[in-house]
């Protein structure tokens, strides 16, 4: 048998959000140095803003480029989740499911031994099937989340959506974790858009828990972005609930960055140099959270009451927005000597490595946190959207980190609140 007969082939098919690429990516990186050949499909935008590959396994990961067919209400060049407004994202899933054909076309003609999908593509059973190829759904989440989001296998449709009828079911652990948990929606207003998320049918013709489930019953076994020194009982027991093998991948961080600063970043690390060490926290929410004018001055006021060193690194809601009302009335003027606000990217990995970062204040994004944990820091966590709430309970179940006081009914935070939580913790 030849070399090239013998190489495994693995087809990577993300989900396209960088929470989801990117972790995808890791897993690419993680198996080609075991030395399986993989092919990372997604749009030619994308591929161009993922992180470059280490030389040495770049000819074991080819990146294969899918164009979308836009549609009328898709703005050109919008590729991604961060490229669109909220409202948007049904037209992105009608855009990706158009995606079908051509990566059917692809693994037909390249026959790989195994797929590997994110939660999305429920038709990518339909290709494994029609072309004998097994697939695999790969959670970029925590266990916990999977465990949680578990739907019986013989609940389908109406009946599943009986199971759950209402938001508030998603306010407590469910019946089948048969262990202490806290891991649930505390927030009615999290409960109720996360179970529109995967119970309602959107534009694209399915809701989001229906193509989990197709994914899962039909797959050949799944891999969660965890490790079971972490999480071992939600990893047991969804192992238990899926009825397949269920294999923890590891966290797989992000590879530490060498600290080559760019110079337009030089303020930023001129400044971070004269702090002491581990006395600032580094307040970002990343690339997938769109603050609102309102959250930002909260937050803004809450870190100026409290005192604490801080370096912000803050997107704007919208490129329209004007700078100076951006931030509160004075805000950097009065915060001149405290902290630093940095508009727009930068370079989160490096600032999180500096000596001078004690502490996160940060949005409980599974990336962010595993990205933020390798550093020792204090997580002091102010979820939003999806799963965020979920890990930010998993985090203060395990000791690591305390969640922002928040309304339980709209989930609003004040600056008191956020005040004191930053008073306490650094």
């Amino acid at each position: 048998m030849s070399k090239k007969e013998e190489e495994v082939h693995v087809v990577m098919v993300p989900w396209l959000a960088f929470g989801h690429m990117i972790p995808f990516l890791e897993l690419s990186i993680a198996l080609a140095k075991s030395n399986i050949h993989i092919s990372f499909l997604s749009t030619p935008r994308n591929i161009q803003r993922l992180p470059k590959i280490p030389p040495n396994l770049s000819s074991l990961i080819d990146f294969i480029p899918l164009p979308l067919e836009y549609s009328d209400h898709l703005p050109e060049n919008a590729e991604a989740t961060i490229d669109i407004p909220a409202d948007k994202m049904d037209d992105l899933k009608i855009a990706c499911d158009l995606l079908q054909r051509p990566i059917k076309d692809f693994i037909a003609k390249k026959s790989p031994n195994w797929i590997i999908v994110d939660f999305f593509p429920h038709w990518a059973i339909d290709i494994g099937r029609d072309l004998n190829i097994p697939v695999i759904i790969n959670y970029v989440f925590t266990a916990s989340a999977a465990t949680f989001f578990w739907i019986p296998e013989f609940l389908t449709g109406y009946q599943r959506r009986q199971a759950r009828q209402l938001p508030e079911d998603l306010m407590v652990p469910p019946d089948w974790i048969d262990f202490p948990s806290k891991v649930a929606y505390t927030r009615k207003n999290e409960a109720i858009a996360m179970h529109n998320v995967f119970y309602k049918v959107n534009a694209s013709g399915i809701a989001d828990g229906d193509r989990l489930i197709r994914l899962l019953q039909a797959s050949r076994a799944v891999c969660i972005r965890t490790c079971a020194e972490f999480e071992s009982e939600y990893v047991e027991l969804f192992a238990k609930l899926a009825g397949k093998p269920v294999f923890p991948v590891g966290l797989l961080p992000p590879e530490k960055p060498d600290h080559t600063i760019n110079p337009s970043d030089t303020p930023i690390f001129n400044w971070l140099d004269r702090q002491k060490p581990r006395s600032v926290v580094f307040v970002g929410f990343g690339s997938e959270t769109k603050l609102n004018k309102e959250q930002i001055h909260e937050i803004a006021h809450g870190v100026e009451l409290s005192d604490v060193p801080f370096i912000w690194a803050l997107r704007k809601p919208d490129e329209n927005c004007d700078d100076d009302e951006l931030l509160p009335l004075g805000f950097r003027q009065r915060t001149a000597e405290q902290g630093v606000v940095h508009l727009g990217w930068a370079p989160q990995r490096e600032i999180l490595g500096h000596p001078s970062i004690g502490g996160s204040l940060f949005h409980a994004g599974w990336g962010s946190i595993i990205e933020t944990m390798q550093y020792g820091h204090v997580l002091v966590l102010l979820p939003f959207v999806f799963d965020q709430s979920l890990n930010a309970k998993l985090i203060v179940e395990n000791g690591l980190g305390v969640d922002v006081e928040r309304d339980d009914d709209d989930g609003s935070s004040n600056r008191k609140r956020t005040n004191e939580l930053d008073v306490d913790c650094f």
